[in-house]
């Protein structure tokens, strides 16, 4: 189905340590419009697409999420890393090295666990292509504001930059998945009862004997 190349899909490497921007960073990795949400969302709702370009898109999009997630659970991990438990807590982190460390755990920025009550499967297909259209704008949306917060400390913006634009394309592609699973939707359906077949069988039959006939 996919092949895991045992790299990050765009490369981080920061340099200096910062707790703070670790806990703003999380939720990306566990938030209510994270990369773990996203993921299980997508993956999920590829089993009631109606044709199979909507649920490769889907699988596609899922897959390339976990990569996403692995990224940010990279960048938190690099921002904590070495950092003393007393610059954990003035970084507001104190509640969560009582109970994480310095391991990555989802989790939003507010301290709120991942959740499933944060994603949406209804199992038709227009309202989740449509709720995907809206959680990728959300992922956008979030990524520029952490941006915001990342401004002086281009190794974090840099990768930052690329999951954004990620959320971009994959806002494009749902965008076309809709269209298409609306366009099927819509199509006319046509129905031939056994009865129909036969004579239509019948018909080119006698179609085909009468040109042979002619032809001799």
């Amino acid at each position: 189905m996919w092949t895991y190349n045992k790299v990050l899909e765009y490369p981080i490497k920061i340099k200096n340590r910062n707790p703070m921007l670790a806990k703003f960073i999380i939720s990306q990795y566990g938030g209510p419009d994270g990369e773990l949400g996203a993921s299980l969302r997508y993956l999920s709702q590829r089993f009631g697409m109606p044709d199979q370009v909507a649920k490769a898109t889907l699988n596609d999009i899922g897959t390339e999420e976990l990569a996403h997630l692995e990224m940010v659970g990279t960048i938190i991990h690099q921002l904590v890393d070495g950092a003393s438990p007393e610059e954990m807590r003035k970084a507001g982190l104190g509640d969560y090295y009582t109970d994480h460390g310095w391991g990555v755990y989802p989790q939003a920025a507010a301290g709120f666990p991942w959740t499933a009550s944060t994603i949406a499967i209804k199992g038709d297909p227009i309202a989740d292509l449509q709720e995907d259209l809206a959680a990728e704008q959300k992922a956008r949306a979030t990524y520029e504001k952490l941006i915001d917060l990342c401004s002086d400390d281009p190794d974090v913006i840099d990768p930052l930059k690329f999951l954004r634009e990620r959320e971009v394309v994959h806002f494009q592609r749902f965008g076309e998945a809709l269209r298409g699973v609306q366009d099927k939707i819509a199509t006319p359906k046509f129905y031939m009862n056994s009865m129909n077949q036969m004579n239509c069988k019948t018909n080119m039959f006698n179609n085909i004997s009468k040109k042979c006939n002619s032809d001799s």
